[in-house]
C-alpha cells in the first residue's frame, strides 16, 4: 500500500470545506485544515447579521464539530506565515507543519485601491467580525445621532453611504430601505425627521456589472422606489474631514462609509511574484496547479484559471465556483493515488442571482436560460440560499427568523455587542 499523503488545506471557506469533505475518510490521505478562525460562515449572509436579521451562529458553525468523526481529517487554529516549498514545511503563527500536497483557499479581503484614509475610516464586510462592527458602527451612529444637538450633526450621523454597486452593495441597501421605512422610525422617536439617507454609488454605469441587464434595470428601478439615492460612474477618491469625495470634486458628508467596492487575493511569502495575476490570484492550470509547482493547488477565490473556454479571463469568484473546485480536486487527488487521469476543472455555471428586498430579487439562470425577477426570484434566492447553509442547525435557525422577520417586518437581534473596555473596537467606538 501507498504511503498515506498528508494534505494540508489552507483556508475553510467553500472551496477549502468541499475539499475536505470530499476527501473524508479516504484512507490513502491525512488532511489537516487550518483557518484562522475555529468555525465556517457563510459570506452571502453576512449583511443580514450586519443588519441584525440573523445572529452570527445562524451562518457559522465550527470546524472540529463539522469534520468531527471524520478519521483522516484534523485541524489547526492558525495563520499561514510562510511557504517552505523546497522542505514541503507550512510555517503558521501557531507552529508548523509537514506536507506532501498543500491546497491555498484563503478568499479575498477587501480592496481599498491604495486609499488609506479610506481604509481606516471605511466599515467592510468580508468576516464575521466586519459584520458585527457593521452592526455595532450602525447602531452606535443611530444612537449618536438622538443625542446630537445640531441638525448638520444628526444628518451626518444619519446619511450612510455604501461605496459598491455588486451584489452585496445592492443587498445592504435594500435591507437599510427597508429598515429605514419599517423600524427606524419605531426604534428612534427622536430622529422622525431625520431619518437615513442611504446613498449607493459604484465607478461603474451599472450595478450588478455581470448580470444581465434586465436584471441591472429591475434593481436601479426598485432601489430608487424604496428611497435608494444610487449614483454610477462615481468614483470614491478619498475620506477627509468627515466626508467622503469623489473623482468628479463632489462630496458627501457622513460618518457611515460601508466599503463593499473591491476584493483582492492575498500575498503568500514562498509564492514568488510571477505566480500571481490579475487581483493577485494565483494562476493555475486547468487543474488548480499553481504554476512553478507540482504538489501545490490553489482553489476559490484565491486563484485565476483561463483554461476554461467559456472563461477565459478567468472564473467568478462566487460560491459555486468554489465549491466546484473543491470537488474536482479532491476527485482528481484521488484519481492521481489511483494512477487514472485527472480530470481538467469546467466551471458548470447555474447562474447569478441577488436580493432586493422583501418580495423583490432578480435571478439569471443558465438552466433554463432566462431572467427572473420579483416574488419567484425571491424565493429561489431564500431557497438556494437555505440549502447552501452547512447543517440543519444553521437552516432551522436562519429559515425560523426569516419567518418571524417576514411577518412582524423587524426583528429583535440589534444589540450593541462589543468588547470590554481596553479593548481596541471598544475605544474607537466610544471615542467619539
Amino acid at each position: 500500500m501507498d504511503a498515506i499523503k498528508k494534505v494540508v488545506v489552507i483556508g475553510g471557506g467553500f472551496a477549502g470545506v468541499n475539499l475536505i469533505e470530499h476527501l473524508a475518510n479516504e484512507r490513502s490521505f491525512h488532511v489537516t485544515l487550518v483557518d484562522k478562525n475555529n468555525y465556517n460562515f457563510f459570506p452571502p449572509l453576512l449583511y443580514q447579521v450586519a443588519t441584525g436579521f440573523l445572529d452570527a451562529s445562524n451562518i457559522s458553525y465550527p470546524f472540529r464539530k463539522l469534520f468531527a468523526g471524520k478519521k483522516n481529517v484534523s485541524f489547526q487554529l492558525g495563520e499561514l506565515i510562510k511557504i517552505d516549498s523546497g522542505s514541503q514545511i507550512v510555517h503558521l503563527s501557531t507552529g508548523t507543519l509537514s506536507y506532501d500536497i498543500l491546497v491555498l483557499a484563503t478568499g479575498t479581503e477587501s480592496n481599498y485601491f491604495g486609499m488609506e484614509n479610506i481604509k481606516k475610516a471605511a466599515v467592510p464586510m468580508k468576516t464575521m467580525y466586519d459584520a458585527i462592527h457593521m452592526k455595532n458602527t450602525l447602531l452606535l451612529k443611530m444612537e449618536e445621532a438622538t443625542r446630537a444637538k445640531t441638525e448638520e450633526e444628526k444628518q451626518r450621523l444619519t446619511t450612510i453611504v455604501i461605496a459598491g454597486g455588486g451584489p452585496t452593495g445592492v443587498e445592504i441597501a435594500g435591507m437599510l430601505a427597508e429598515m429605514r421605512t419599517n423600524i427606524y422610525q419605531k426604534d428612534y422617536p427622536e430622529l422622525a425627521n431625520h431619518l437615513p439617507t442611504i446613498y449607493l454609488v459604484d465607478g461603474a454605469p451599472t450595478l450588478l456589472g455581470p448580470m444581465s441587464k434586465k436584471s441591472q434595470d429591475y434593481t436601479l428601478e426598485h432601489l430608487v422606489k424604496m428611497g435608494v439615492i444610487v449614483q454610477l460612474n462615481k468614483q470614491v477618491k478619498d475620506y477627509v474631514d468627515g466626508a467622503v469625495h469623489f473623482a468628479d470634486g463632489e462630496s458627501i458628508s457622513t460618518e457611515l462609509l460601508l466599503w463593499t467596492a473591491g476584493v483582492t487575493s492575498k500575498i503568500f511569502d514562498g509564492i514568488p511574484a510571477e505566480a500571481y495575476g490579475r487581483g493577485r490570484r494565483l494562476v493555475v492550470d486547468e487543474f488548480n496547479q499553481v504554476q512553478g509547482f507540482t504538489n501545490i493547488y490553489a482553489i476559490g477565490d484565491t486563484c485565476i484559471q483561463t483554461s476554461d473556454s467559456a472563461f477565459p479571463n478567468g472564473h467568478p469568484q462566487l460560491a459555486q465556483v468554489a465549491k466546484q473546485q473543491g470537488q474536482n480536486l479532491a476527485d482528481n487527488l484521488k484519481a492521481l493515488t489511483a494512477n487514472e487521469t485527472p480530470r481538467p476543472f469546467i466551471y458548470d455555471d447555474k447562474g447569478s442571482m441577488a436580493i432586493i428586498g422583501r418580495n423583490k430579487a432578480v435571478a439569471d439562470l443558465t438552466t433554463p436560460d432566462k431572467h427572473i425577477n420579483g416574488w419567484l426570484a425571491w424565493i429561489i434566492w431564500l431557497f438556494v440560499h437555505l440549502v447552501s447553509l452547512l447543517n440543519f442547525r444553521n437552516k432551522l435557525f436562519t429559515f425560523y427568523n426569516w419567518a418571524i422577520a417576514f411577518f412582524s417586518k423587524d426583528h429583535s437581534l440589534r444589540m450593541i455587542i462589543r468588547p470590554d473596555v481596553g479593548q481596541g473596537e471598544e475605544k474607537t467606538m466610544t471615542s467619539n
